[in-house]
């Protein structure tokens, strides 16, 4: 596997390959590199609300987000707030079970990513 990936261990394959390779998941991780509450990624990525909070368990399950805490919403509800937990994945398929390799984002990366988007 490649430098700097991280091998990955911790969620069953079957659950990320269920994630991933349902609509929209893609759309969600991509668009979750800054914290983001449900409402902001199904406006933002134009789906249901229903199918994102759907999309958005999955994908918490399966380790590829995370919930970061909560937020007030415009409506002045608080809210959970998501970011994923990688910048890449890797899936080898020759063995007779899927191998996933990982490159995990650093805490340090969020916290540079939240400045330069404030």
């Amino acid at each position: 596997m490649s430098r700097g990936r991280t091998e990955y261990n911790e969620v069953d394959s079957a659950a990320v390959l269920s994630a991933l390779g349902n609509k929209y998941s893609a759309e969600i991780l991509c668009a979750a590199g800054t914290p983001k509450s449900a409402q902001a990624l199904s406006k933002d990525i134009e789906i249901p609300i229903a199918t994102c909070y759907r999309r958005i368990e999955e994908l918490v399950n399966a380790g590829l987000l995370t919930c970061e805490g909560r937020q007030l919403s415009e409506e002045g509800r608080r809210t959970n707030i998501y970011r994923r937990t990688l910048d890449e994945i890797e899936i080898d398929f020759s063995d007779d079970d899927p191998a996933f390799s990982r490159k995990r984002r650093t805490e340090a990366k969020n916290q540079l990513q939240d400045q330069l988007e404030d």
